[in-house]
């Protein structure tokens, strides 16, 4: 898939007397009191660093696949969307910048936690394992290899980390941060979504390896925040390549990882520029995950 020089790609949100609240990796975000508008751009960040080059679509896709969870799975908890075409007046000027990529949310008070559930045996986890037998204090059969299925899948919270990688951390040290009751339910509704999300992904071609989720509270009720099951805070494996006894093949920044890899490239900043068919590589495999998921191709 090529990229065209015309095609709209935002890395960083420019709009004349509005300046945003917070930037994130990949989120701009501006305060309208009890509201906020939430932008996602076209950056990405590899090892914990922004990169250069942005890829183009991956802000439409990572709202456009959240807006689809939070629809299907709206049962199961609230969430924090009040629109996704409907944008403060001050922001008319620059609504072809919104389009698709923005939501108007409810303010809340976010949980000090990132809420990780795990079906499969990867990633951090799997280095929890190879060194503990645990993941994160949750003791687990000997002799498992990496990207195993799990027999259950298991909640594995970690703290939020302002830069750099999350931290794991066991339940306890979770409940002593948000209170038991509350570590409770979030535990129950994340392994929830978790199960119906895996559920849906699997017949249609996706494995849901892990994911993670971040909730708030408003007026003491919990609310589902932030973004919903997408390549960026999910590890999506085609089912078809799907062969334990090591990493597998995902939907999400692989191509990106790999060529950083090839270059040597040290992992410390500035990143590199990405090649053109790296970018193309990436922004295709954004759109697949997209397309399989919800059924069409991203508009």
């Amino acid at each position: 898939m090529s990229v065209s020089p015309a095609m709209h790609v935002i890395r960083e949100t420019q709009f004349a007397g509005l300046a945003p609240a917070a930037r994130g990796k990949v989120r701009d975000i501006y305060d309208l009191d009890d509201k906020l508008l939430i932008v996602a751009t076209d950056r990405l960040s590899a090892f914990d660093v922004i990169l250069p080059t942005p890829i183009p679509d991956k802000g439409k896709v990572l709202t456009q696949l959240s807006l689809f969870w939070f629809h299907l799975l709206a049962d199961i908890i609230p969430n924090h969307v009040l629109s996704a075409t409907d944008f403060p007046a001050q922001f008319d000027a620059f609504r072809d910048d919104l389009a698709g990529r923005s939501m108007v949310v409810r303010k809340t008070q976010p949980l000090p936690v990132e809420c990780v559930v795990r079906g499969y045996v990867s990633g951090s986890g799997w280095k929890d394992y190879c060194a503990t037998g645990a993941i994160c204090g949750i003791s687990l059969s000997a002799g498992l290899c990496e990207s195993d299925r799990l027999p259950e899948p298991i909640f594995t919270p970690a703290t939020k980390a302002a830069t750099g990688h999350d931290k794991n951390i066991p339940f306890d040290q979770a409940a002593s941060l948000i209170g038991k009751e509350l570590a409770e339910r979030v535990r129950a509704v994340s392994i929830e979504i978790y199960r119906r999300a895996a559920a849906y992904a699997e017949p249609r071609g996706i494995l849901l390896a892990d994911t993670k989720f971040e909730f708030g509270l408003l007026n003491n009720e919990l609310i589902w925040i932030d973004e919903a099951l997408t390549p960026d805070s999910s590890r999506f494996w085609p089912a078809a390549l799907y062969k334990p006894g090591g990493a597998q093949p995902s939907f999400d920044k692989q191509f990106v990882r790999d060529y950083l890899e090839r270059i040597r490239w040290p992992k410390t900043p500035p990143g590199p520029e990405l090649p053109p068919e790296v970018v193309a590589a990436t922004r295709a495999k954004y759109r697949e995950a997209f397309r399989i998921l919800v059924g069409r191709e991203l508009d």
